[in-house]
């Protein structure tokens, strides 16, 4: 498979992608920000506590 067959199959590829695809209604766009939120808090916390015992330990 050459370059110009791999970049037509891209192209096709990403069209039928396109088409497939929607705008999420307000519902799914809340949801999605809350469980995006929700990591980052949960990895931002996980951070803050591996900072914490680092500093109790004296590392």
């Amino acid at each position: 498979m050459n370059v110009q067959e791999r970049f037509d199959k891209f192209v096709k590829d990403s069209k039928r992608v396109l088409k497939v695809s929607r705008k999420p209604d307000a519902q799914e766009y809340r949801e999605l920000a809350k469980v995006s939120a929700i990591g980052v808090v949960i990895i931002g916390v996980m951070g803050f506590v591996i900072v914490l015992l680092g500093s109790l330990i004296g590392l």
